[in-house]
């Protein structure tokens, strides 16, 4: 069987199983059972498939069309130009967490603290563009917490960034200028509602506060402000129907400035607000 006839076969299988983009992935795993670029497929694909490649590939297909995400088949992620090391211990990247970064590089920053690191995406992504600054992660999740030490030293900026095991801010202390989140905010009652790569494959602690989604909001609402600099910035993602809710908690706290960001597909995705 040619490269060309194997994929054609995956795509069609991960259709029937109702996989939302079937030649899409098809494409990426065949290019990871035989470690080459994605963009190199179609080089390969009048070529017959050796049969080690054909072997792995039919393990990754198979994994696939149970659902089991493409990030944790290839073990990576693309975020903001990056690739992260991923696990099932972390939150898959997401391109709507952007936003979030977006807003954070708005404005300069010399100290950020990252609350729930998990992969360390977001925090390795800051100190990438910001090369002066110098980080802190935090996360409950001793396994999370390895990962993003390890996404840490994989993009060489160990030398700026700490992770540290803390329930939120419990271990932590100082100040920031900008402290940044992306917590568990869907409702335990929501969680039926999710896909199954997400709802059997991520990790629930990142997903869920196991109550109304608010929970972790209202931690960091009670916790950030005495960790933040005056003038400093707290910028959190929040679930699109959360705003509201999310800017009273903030405003109660004492937070001032508060604004909501919308992400590209036009939904609420981020609560931004300032320590006077």
């Amino acid at each position: 069987m040619t490269a060309a006839q194997a994929m054609a076969a995956a795509t069609a299988r991960l259709r029937a199983a109702g996989v939302a983009d079937p030649a899409r992935d098809a494409r990426v795993l065949l290019a990871h059972a035989a470690r080459i670029e994605a963009g190199r497929v179609t080089l390969i694909a009048p070529e017959d498939l050796e049969p080690d490649i054909a072997d792995r590939y039919e393990q990754l297909i198979a994994l696939r069309a149970v659902r089991v995400p493409v990030s944790h088949l290839v073990g990576e992620r693309e975020f903001y130009g990056r690739r992260f090391k991923i696990s099932r211990d972390v939150l898959d990247p997401r391109p709507e967490t952007e936003t979030l970064i977006e807003a954070a590089l708005s404005q300069p920053f010399k100290r950020v603290l990252d609350l729930g690191v998990g992969s360390g995406c977001i925090l390795v992504t800051l100190l990438g563009e910001a090369p002066d600054a110098y980080g802190l992660g935090t996360d409950i999740s001793e396994a999370a917490c390895l990962q993003a030490s390890a996404n840490v030293i994989m993009h060489r900026v160990q030398d700026r960034a700490e992770i540290m095991q803390s329930d939120w801010l419990m271990q932590v202390k100082g100040r920031f200028d900008l402290i940044v989140s992306n917590p568990p905010y869907i409702a335990l009652d929501e969680m039926p509602l999710l896909s199954t790569e997400v709802r059997v494959h991520e990790p629930d602690l990142a997903l869920t506060d196991g109550g109304d989604g608010l929970g972790a909001y209202r931690e960091i609402a009670d916790s950030a402000p005495t960790h933040l600099e005056k003038g400093g910035r707290l910028i959190v993602e929040i679930g699109p129907t959360q705003a509201a809710a999310v800017m009273a908690l903030f405003a109660q706290a004492g937070l001032t400035s508060l604004r909501v960001l919308r992400d590209l597909d036009g939904r609420d995705r981020v609560i931004s607000a300032i320590w006077a």
